[in-house]
């Protein structure tokens, strides 16, 4: 998946989530429980949505490194490309 893809992806599951958001105006610098008004249960949804549909691991430990937009895209796409590397 490229950056762009992964991007919409986190955008549609917000979507998902709270469908009264607009995914437009979200920067890839805003913290996704403050733009979105998630709450703590709405933000582990989003961390299990992800795995289902990415199928990676997210630790507890690494959901702050899920609070941006941009945080968001870089972690799926890095564990994305982990992942596909130990498949090799």
């Amino acid at each position: 998946m490229t950056d762009a893809e992964i991007r919409a992806l986190i955008l549609e599951l917000i979507c998902d989530i709270a469908p009264e958001v607009d995914p437009a105006s979200a920067r890839d610098q805003d913290d996704l429980r403050e733009i979105f008004d998630l709450d703590s249960m709405d933000f582990a949804n989003l961390i299990v949505a992800i795995h289902d549909r990415t199928k990676i691991a997210i630790p507890e430990a690494d959901y702050n490194k899920l609070f941006t937009l941009g945080g968001a895209t870089a972690y799926v796409g890095e564990a994305l490309a982990r992942s596909a590397a130990r498949a090799r």
